[in-house]
């Protein structure tokens, strides 16, 4: 595993937390609340009301761990009196209790990395916002199993919202919501029986491990929307260096994606896609998704000729668009629709958009500017690697990777962990938004 030299460290902890920010155009006067802007379908407070618990140290389990926090019952709010890197030793985080907050924004920098682990949601309302989750192959054997998401709904979770997390470096999915696809006797059960009203907001999600240790091999993938799921609203997130699923959506899936950056993505951007020979003889379903606002910018590892979106498969979907932008590397145009297998599914102009209330939507030329400033965990105070992927994104480079520890990655965070006294005086409780304002919480300094 490859470990960056102290000072290297400390040169891009400041590029990160002051000329990145400084260019990327980041004052007080301009930020954006960081608390969750657009719940869409996922009407939940979270842990809101509920106990305070407090993580004090950086163990994988125990008292005072993450882990304890997460698996702990009853509605309660997860703040952090420590930062540095939590180190899952290749297991899982189940969060099977509902009524969660977890507030990643109260860490002292450099933050939360949660690394070696995927975290799993199967309950209802729940909320998580400024972590950053780096799964990483960890040298374990290529496609020697034991894959991994960054974080993952199942069963029938629902009102889950993932807002301003940075997710990276997952062998499966980075960012996934799935369930049972058929469990019931009609679609309507189906739906209620799988993950619904899920919404992932203002996230980093970015290089998916390519040819790791998948037992299929090359599997570098962005988000899965499983069959069926309905309630999905992509708000505002950015997709970096994945080479397909940016994102996917199967067989009956009901979703909206809006105002996304799709940044140099492989061989595919968004796609549908409804399998006949997974879903055997049960009825197909009309998929619908909406697609407004978004951006499709091609990197140096896109295939010529991928458009915006892409149907493949058997099954139709109901497709809206609407101010979308599509552009090669040179800035040219490319197609906003295509296809990618010969089975008889068909595009079916919507009339009408499938959306939720009460969302703001921003012109797709403003796009990219804004998400480069906003997005992710913790804006205020970037990590090196979140750094890193934001200039690629910029100067249009970056690439597909293999592993954390290739040459165009920098390998897991070795940071020296910090502590801190959590002051429930200093935060609004409600939406865990600091009192003093977000920028209160910017430090140029040392990690």
């Amino acid at each position: 595993m490859k470990s960056f030299p102290r000072w290297t460290r400390c040169f891009l902890a400041l590029l990160s937390q002051a000329a990145v920010v400084a260019a990327l155009g980041f004052h007080a006067q301009t930020l954006e609340a960081y608390t969750v802007e657009a719940g869409g379908w996922a009407e939940t407070k979270g842990g809101r009301g509920g106990r305070i618990i407090r993580v004090t140290n950086l163990n994988d389990a125990g008292p005072g761990s993450y882990r304890a926090a997460v698996e702990a019952s009853g509605p309660r709010i997860v703040v952090f009196e420590v930062g540095g890197v939590i180190d899952g030793r290749g297991g899982k985080y189940h969060i099977r209790n509902p009524y969660l907050t977890i507030a990643g924004q109260t860490a002292p920098p450099p933050g939360i990395t949660v690394i070696k682990a995927e975290t799993i949601i199967a309950t209802h309302d729940v909320i998580i916002q400024h972590m950053m989750f780096r799964p990483g192959e960890f040298g374990r054997p290529k496609k020697g199993g034991g894959d991994q998401d960054g974080i993952s709904t199942g069963g029938g979770a629902f009102n889950v919202i993932v807002d301003h997390c940075s997710l990276s470096w997952a062998s499966d999915e980075n960012l996934s919501a799935s369930g049972p696809r058929f469990e019931g006797r009609t679609p309507e059960e189906w739906r209620k029986s799988t993950s619904h009203n899920i919404t992932f907001s203002h996230n980093l999600i970015y290089e998916g491990l390519s040819n790791s240790v998948h037992a299929k091999g090359e599997h570098s993938k962005g988000t899965l929307i499983h069959d069926n799921i309905t309630g999905v609203f992509l708000y505002a997130n950015v997709y970096a260096s994945n080479r397909e699923r940016n994102a996917l959506f199967k067989g009956g899936v009901y979703a909206a994606m809006v105002n996304n950056l799709i940044y140099n993505p492989g061989s595919k951007a968004v796609h549908y896609n409804l399998v006949a020979h997974e879903w055997g003889s049960q009825p197909h379903q009309t998929g619908k998704v909406t697609l407004i606002g978004n951006v499709l910018r091609y990197g140096p590892d896109t295939k010529q000729n991928t458009p915006l979106f892409s149907l493949g498969g058997h099954g139709d979907v109901e497709l809206f668009l609407e101010d979308n932008i599509a552009q090669d590397e040179a800035g040219k145009p490319v197609a906003q629709t295509g296809r990618y297998t010969s089975g008889q599914a068909k595009i079916l102009n919507a009339s009408k958009a499938y959306l939720p209330d009460k969302i703001k939507i921003v012109r797709a030329v403003e796009l990219e500017q804004r998400l480069l400033e906003t997005a992710g965990a913790r804006p205020w105070a970037r990590d090196p690697i979140d750094a890193k992927l934001l200039s690629d994104i910029a100067e249009g480079r970056g690439k597909i990777i293999d592993s954390e520890t290739d040459p165009d990655a920098m390998g897991f965070p070795t940071y020296i962990p910090t502590s801190k006294a959590f002051d429930p005086n200093a935060w609004n409780l409600d939406d865990m938004s600091p009192k003093a304002g977000w920028a209160s919480l910017r430090i140029v300094g040392r990690l």
